[in-house]
């Protein structure tokens, strides 16, 4: 993760710029080319490239258009007892009504929303439809009521031009992505592909029409022995030796896919013994939030479906389940379908975004914050704006599938690692909810240089049963897989809750 320095800033900024000039600048100078003389004309390699990036920029403009915008289908809402719980458990947890209302508005003061918009919000929130249904209207209304109730503010009648967070109804926002910059993640899948085969992980791929689909290509997919029994979800594995430990499912989270997380899968085995085994892991490619254009992500019936299919064909019975990000949206899937949730032995979430996911800090930090720091600036464009992940996003991400309570993480020993300088996740109010108690002073300080961090550790972190805490105070989201010294401390409690239970394990 970049930091918030002015030569960082430069730096984004630049490399912004310059990729979302290359479409412009090349549909121009095939445009001129019609009119320009011969002597004003550059490079037939140039030509070339630019003709193949100007028919890119149409053939993606129609793709964005009339692919992208169209309505999803909803899942059915929960049942009206379901939805009333649900209202409440959202209500206890809210620290700070006005700023909880004025975030989903986007930054609209509660005084100036009107009864009929926050009716509007609740019946995306919690009847995933913008559909004024008279059947549900005293519902909606008792919601209403019962917020004015816990804020103290009373909604007049009417509607106010304001404009609220409705992600899976609002516009998909992305931009527009060159030929070379698809070359460049063509590049990191290759290497990543070849640091984990020399790491003597094993890909399984896809079905060849899924193959097809992906771009940029992929060619290693097709030359690949093994194939996924997903044939829509391709991964790596590496065997389980050990008698004495479990396997890992690992869930990667919205970036360039699994190259960021290398260095941590490797290092889990390393320094091991031959007569002490290998710990099994399994890293699941979740490709359509991995900067590329794919088909869309699976929802939480059809993801379960394939990750109990692959648990399934390497005969893994227990497992730790270990997520970065994103991936704890897929975390939740999993312990919340019984027959997977019985499997899991114990649960590492890093930087979650699916604690306390009805709060309004994930949404309007990844999807509306105007950047104005160099962090902020990379997650805005090579995150929210990419179209992969702006379509998951805003077709296929549902709260309360993907919302995470305690009391889900209370059922086995649970680690969550939090990083204090987040710039996506609102840490110090996940850490009071998880801990029950106020944010200490010295986890906001940021201390300087890898030793003091490591002195850091053990004051910061709360163990006092099945859910425990690791306050990381100075890393910002993501940090952790970067600084030795915190991935270290993530390694130990990988391993340490993989030694928890051991599993049978065939050697397919």
């Amino acid at each position: 993760m970049i930091g918030t320095s002015t030569a960082e800033y430069v730096f984004i900024w630049a490399c912004v710029i310059t990729l979302h000039l290359i479409a412009p600048i090349c549909v121009t100078y095939c445009i001129l080319t019609t009119c320009l003389p011969s002597n004003l004309r550059l490079s037939q390699c140039f030509e070339y490239w630019a003709s193949a990036e100007t028919l890119f920029y149409f053939l993606i403009y129609l793709y964005q258009r009339y692919h992208l915008q169209r309505p999803t289908l909803h899942p059915p809402p929960l049942s009206k007892e379901g939805r009333h719980k649900l209202f409440d458990l959202c209500q206890d947890t809210i620290q700070d009504h006005g700023r909880y209302i004025s975030k989903w508005f986007l930054d609209v003061p509660p005084a100036a929303i009107r009864r009929e918009n926050i009716k509007e919000w609740f019946r995306w929130a919690f009847l995933n439809t913008a559909m004024d249904d008279p059947n549900y209207d005293d519902e909606v209304e008792g919601y209403v009521k019962k917020l004015e109730r816990r804020t103290g503010i009373y909604f007049e009648p009417g509607r106010a031009n304001v404009k609220c967070l409705r992600l899976t109804l609002d516009k998909v926002d992305a931009l527009h992505r060159s030929l070379i910059w698809y070359m460049c993640i063509f590049m990191v899948d290759i290497i990543t592909h070849a640091i984990m085969f020399f790491c003597h992980f094993q890909f399984h791929r896809s079905s060849l029409v899924h193959c097809v689909s992906i771009f940029p290509p992929r060619p290693q997919t097709f030359i690949a022995s093994r194939r996924s029994p997903a044939k829509d979800l391709t991964y790596w594995y590496r065997p389980h030796t050990s008698r004495k430990e479990s396997p890992i499912l690992f869930l990667h989270g919205i970036g360039v896919g699994l190259y960021p997380y290398v260095r941590f899968l490797n290092e889990l085995n390393q320094g091991r013994g031959d007569e002490d085994g290998k710990i099994g892991i399994l890293a699941v490619e979740i490709l359509p939030v991995s900067s590329r254009i794919t088909p869309a992500i699976l929802g939480k019936e059809g993801m379960c479906q394939r990750l109990r299919a692959i648990l399934r064909h390497h005969g893994v019975e227990k497992f730790v389940l270990v997520s970065h990000s994103y991936g704890s949206v897929i975390a939740a899937y999993l312990l919340k379908t019984p027959g997977l949730a019985s499997q899991i032995v114990s649960v590492i979430l890093v930087d979650p975004v699916s604690i306390l996911l009805h709060q309004p800090d994930v949404a309007y930090n990844f999807t509306f914050r105007k950047p104005k720091f160099a962090n902020e600036w990379l997650i805005w464009y090579f995150g929210s704006k990419d179209m992969g992940v702006a379509y998951t996003l805003s077709r296929q991400f549902f709260w309360f599938e993907s919302i995470l309570w305690k009391e889900d993480l209370m059922e086995r020993h649970t680690t969550v690692f939090l990083s204090g300088k987040d710039l996506i996740v609102n840490t110090p109010q996940v850490r009071t909810y998880l801990q029950g108690v106020g944010e200490q002073q010295n986890g906001r300080n940021a201390s300087r240089g890898e030793a003091n961090r490591a002195e850091k550790i053990k004051s910061l972190d709360r163990m006092d049963g099945r859910l425990n805490v690791v306050w990381c105070a100075d890393l910002d989201h993501g940090e952790i897989f970067d600084s030795a010294v915190w991935r270290t401390r993530l390694e130990s409690e990988v391993l340490k809750q993989a030694a928890r239970a051991s599993s049978p394990l065939t050697q397919n």
